[in-house]
């Protein structure tokens, strides 16, 4: 199983936005680059993402869980981009900052903290456990 984060601004869909929409999920669309067009085409079913808050935030703050594999994003009228449909799977009881992921050195090759303006990333199941660890999910 392959691991991701997906981000997101917390004041346009935030976690409480996600977490509302219940088991039904949500549509990820919106996400205009090519790197992370192709992120979202390897995303399977089943797999989970860490919940990412941009912006003034900048933190990891929940787990959703990928239930639609890659389709055209409806909302690009030229066809070119997709998206993927996510449920919420748990909080983070401790939000983990970008500051926190800069900080360890344990995750100093992790995609977010060499490319934090990646919309979508990959995480490996090393990064996963250690940033589940530090917002105090049992992963």
């Amino acid at each position: 199983m392959a691991y991701w984060l997906l981000k997101t601004e917390p004041d346009v869909f935030s976690w409480d936005d996600q977490v509302k929409r219940g088991a039904k999920g949500e549509p990820w669309t919106g996400v205009r680059n090519f790197t992370a067009r192709r992120y979202l085409k390897e995303m399977k079913k089943g797999e989970h993402a860490l919940f990412y808050h941009t912006g003034e935030e900048k933190q990891v703050v929940g787990i959703v869980e990928v239930i639609r594999e890659s389709y055209h994003d409806p909302t690009d009228e030229k066809g070119v981009f997709l998206a993927v449909d996510v449920k919420a799977v748990k909080p983070f009881p401790k939000p983990v900052t970008l500051a926190a992921v800069k900080a360890e050195p344990r995750l100093k090759e992790m995609a977010l903290a060499k490319y934090p303006r990646l919309s979508v990333q990959p995480v490996t199941a090393q990064e996963w456990k250690i940033v589940c660890g530090l917002g105090g999910v049992k992963d």
